[in-house]
This record gives C-alpha cells, structure tokens and sequence, in this order.
C-alpha cells in the first residue's frame, strides 16, 4: 500500500512508529518460542511461557495488537538496562521484553535472544542490546507490536 501511495503521489512517504511482529512458532509445555522481526526484517529469536488463559505470572500474553514503550533503568525495581513495557496487555500488567535464556527467567514477559534451542534462547543480552539500538535510531516513539501464532 504504502509503495502505491509512493506512486500515485510520486513523494517520499515517511513511516512513523516501529512495528515488532512476534510469530510463535514451536508450543512445549514449558516454553514458547518464535520469532521476532522489526519493520518486517528478523531482528531474533523470542521465548516465552506456554499460554495458559493468559494467567499471571504462568503464561504468556494473548496473541493481538498491542502498543508498547521504552522503560528505563530508573523506572524498574530489577532491570538495569532499557528494555520494553507492553502496554494495555488485558488483566497483566508490566509485560517486558529483557534479558533471559530459559522460562525460568520469565513470569509472563518475552524473552529475547539470537540461537535458540529446546526451550531455550542464546546471547539474550546481544539481543537485547540489538532491538533496543535499532528501536532508538528509529525513534523510539510510536512502537506497536503484533503477536501471532504460526
């Protein structure tokens, strides 16, 4: 759509926002894996609990749209790093994206990290460092997030 706006008005039109798309792809009974792309390029790998009736604390979010917004060190309790709030997540609250390789560093929030294995992700804090780069030269305003289900 937008190259068709490019050609029928024969302008640059700019984008505003990032977009994060999650696809879940590999369901066990202790994880959630897939992967995470930015503007339609993959950026890493995700992990995150199984969906349990989007319980607290035990599963992941639902699959939908969400907006989401940087969180600094100074706004956490136990993350010292920029990292991701999702925002308006129905009946959650302080949905993440951080550091973490296993469920075990999860309680509902989405993990991030490049290689992945059974219920597992790799270099979760190159990851990290990554999306939380290209998010800022992209602005870092206006993030909006889509999660499916492969």
């Amino acid at each position: 759509m937008l190259q068709n706006l490019r050609m029928l008005t024969n302008k640059n039109i700019e984008v505003k926002g990032v977009n994060l798309l999650i696809i879940r792809e590999t369901f066990t009974e202790v994880s959630t894996i897939g992967n995470l792309y930015l503007d339609g390029e993959w950026l890493c790998d995700t992990l995150e609990l199984p969906y349990i009736d989007n319980q607290r604390s035990i599963s992941c979010i639902p699959v939908g749209q969400y907006k989401v917004r940087l969180r600094t060190a100074r706004e956490s309790a136990t993350r010292d790093y920029l990292h991701l709030l999702v925002e308006d997540v129905p009946n959650r609250d302080y949905i993440l994206f951080h550091i973490g390789n296993s469920a075990k560093d999860t309680r509902g929030c989405v993990l991030v990290g490049i290689g992945r294995e059974q219920d597992l992700v790799k270099n979760s804090t190159l990851a990290m460092g990554l999306l939380m780069k290209e998010i800022l030269n992209l602005g870092g305003t206006n993030i909006n997030l889509i999660i499916k289900n492969k």
